[in-house]
C-alpha cells in the first residue's frame, strides 16, 4: 500500500518549529511520508505565525498557490493552517478562504490525525480547532528530522502584554509544564544522539511562576536537574524577559559551563526608557544596562543577542539614539532588527504618532551599520582562540567544508568528513567575517 505524502510549511518563532516537529511524527505514525514539494503532496499545512505584517502577508500568497493546485486535482488536497494564525482567526480564516479545511490551533496539534480521518472518511467537511489555550496541551514526541537539535517547550503562553505583541491573545496566559515531564523528555531527546536542546518558552524565566505559591520549583531549579542528567550535550534556551532575569540562573550557568551554552538572547526593544514604557516592557535602559553588567560579572565569557523594534510609535529621533547607545555598550554578538509593524487587535496598533515607512527604514540602516561593526569585531577577536564546535552537517556552498556552531551560537566553516555531523569537534579559527568563523579541525 502507498503512504500518501504531507508537507508542513513553516513559519515564525522556534515554538512553531517545536510544533511542526510534532506533527511530522503525528502524521508520520499515521501513514504519511514528510516530503517538501507541495506540488506532489496529499496533505499541506501552513504553521503560521502572526507576530509581524510580514509574516502574514507571505500566508495569503501561499494560500493562493495552494489553492490554485487544489482547484486543478479537482479537489483531491487537503489545505490545513495552524499556529498563531489559525488560533487568531478561527472561523474568519474559513470564510475568507473557504478551500481550507482544517483551522488547528496551537493546542489542538494532537487532534490531527482524527480530524483527517473525519474528512478523508467525508464525515466533516471542515474543521476548525481552537480551544484549549488556556490548557497545557498533550506531551507529543517529535521528529526533528536532523537529529541533531532538539527542543522541548518549558512553558506556554504570556503574561506580559506588551503593547505590539499579538501573543498574549493567542496563545493565552502562561502555563508551566511539570518539571518531572521536562527532565523526561530531554532525557529521551540526549538518548536518542540529539547534543543540542533548546528550552522554549515565550518568557522562560516566568517558568513555575504558575505553580503553588509554597513551590520552589523556578526556571534555576529546572536547569539544574537538566544539567544532572548524563551525557555529552549542551542545553540553550529562549527566550528569557530582562525584567524577570534573575542572579540565581546565572549563577546555574556558571556551575555548568560545559552543559548550558554560553549564550544568551536578552531582548532588548527599545533603549529608551520612554519607548520602553510605551511598549509596557517593564524595565528601563538603566536598568537593562546594569542587568547586562550583572550577566557579565558572573559570565564574563557570555555571548549576548538581542532583539530590536525601530520606528515603535512616537520613537523620536532622540529615543532612537538611546537605542544606538544601548547596541554600542553592550556589544552584541548578533541582533534581530525590525521596522515596526501594525498588529491589528494589539495597544500600540492605535497608538499616536505611528512613524512614517521611510524615517523606519532610515533609522533600521543606521541600527544595523552599528551592530554589524560590533558583530565584525567580535568575530575577529575569535581569531586564533581553539574553540568546541558541534557540527551541523556539510556547508550549502561547498561539500567539501563542514559547518557547526560553538557554544556562543557563531557559525564556523571548516575541512572537514561528512561523518563529523552531529560530533562535537575542535577547531582552531584562523580568519573570521562578520558572522562567520573559519577554522582548521585540531
Amino acid at each position: 500500500m502507498n503512504r500518501k505524502k504531507a508537507t508542513i510549511v513553516t513559519y515564525g518563532c522556534q515554538m512553531n518549529v517545536n510544533e511542526t516537529a510534532k506533527m511530522k511524527k503525528l502524521l508520520e505514525e499515521n501513514g504519511y511520508d514528510i516530503i517538501d514539494d507541495i506540488h506532489n503532496s496529499d496533505a499541506v499545512f501552513l504553521n503560521t505565525c502572526t507576530v509581524r505584517g510580514g509574516a502574514a502577508g507571505k500566508i495569503e500568497g501561499k494560500l493562493g498557490n495552494l489553492k490554485t493546485i487544489k482547484n486543478s486535482r479537482n479537489g483531491n488536497l487537503i489545505i490545513g493552517v495552524t499556529g498563531c494564525v489559525a488560533q487568531e482567526e478561527k472561523e474568519h480564516l474559513l470564510k475568507r478562504a473557504p478551500y481550507i479545511d482544517i483551522v488547528l490551533g496551537n493546542q489542538n496539534i494532537s487532534q490531527l490525525p482524527e480530524i483527517m480521518e473525519k474528512i478523508l472518511d467525508g464525515e466533516i467537511e471542515h474543521a476548525v480547532l481552537t480551544n484549549n489555550e488556556d490548557e497545557l496541551p498533550p506531551r507529543i514526541d517529535a521528529n526533528f528530522g536532523d537529529g541533531i537539535t532538539a527542543s522541548v517547550a518549558i512553558n506556554y503562553g504570556c503574561n506580559n502584554f506588551c503593547t505590539y505583541c499579538i501573543v498574549p491573545y493567542v496563545r493565552g496566559r502562561e502555563r508551566s509544564v511539570p518539571l518531572e515531564d521536562i527532565v523526561a523528555d530531554v532525557r529521551q531527546y540526549i538518548k536518542k544522539g540529539y547534543k543540542d536542546i533548546l528550552l522554549l518558552g515565550q518568557n522562560v524565566n516566568s517558568y513555575g511562576q504558575d505553580f503553588t505559591e509554597s513551590s520552589e520549583i523556578k526556571f534555576s531549579k529546572l536547569l539544574d536537574e537538566i544539567c544532572k542528567i548524563d551525557g555529552d550535550y549542551w542545553i540553550r534556551y529562549v527566550s528569557p524577559h530582562p525584567k524577570d532575569l534573575t542572579t540565581d540562573v546565572l549563577e546555574i550557568m556558571a556551575k555548568y559551563p560545559e552543559k548550558i551554552a554560553s549564550n544568551m538572547h536578552l531582548p532588548v526593544q527599545s533603549g529608551s526608557t520612554e519607548i520602553l514604557k510605551k511598549m509596557n516592557r517593564k524595565y528601563t535602559k538603566e536598568n537593562y544596562l546594569k542587568l547586562v553588567d550583572n550577566i557579565k560579572d558572573i559570565l564574563p565569557n557570555i555571548s549576548l543577542t538581542t532583539d530590536i523594534i525601530v520606528g515603535f510609535p512616537g520613537e523620536t529621533e532622540e529615543n532612537f539614539l538611546d537605542t544606538l547607545d544601548v547596541v554600542r555598550k553592550v556589544q552584541y554578538e548578533n541582533a534581530y532588527m525590525f521596522k515596526y509593524s501594525i498588529r491589528e487587535g494589539t495597544p500600540a496598533a492605535t497608538m499616536e504618532g505611528q512613524i512614517p515607512e521611510d524615517v523606519k527604514q532610515e533609522r533600521l540602516l543606521r541600527l544595523m551599520e552599528v551592530q554589524n561593526e560590533s558583530a565584525k569585531n567580535i568575530s575577529l577577536s575569535y581569531v586564533g582562540k581553539t574553540v568546541k564546535v558541534l557540527v551541523e552537517g556539510p556547508s550549502r556552498r561547498n561539500e567539501e567544508k563542514m559547518t557547526g556552531r560553538i557554544s556562543e551560537n557563531k557559525v564556523v566553516i571548516f575541512k572537514g568528513d561528512h561523518s563529523l555531523k552531529g560530533t562535537f569537534v575542535k577547531v582552531k579559527i584562523v580568519t573570521a567575517k562578520t558572522w562567520t568563523l573559519y577554522g582548521e579541525l585540531v
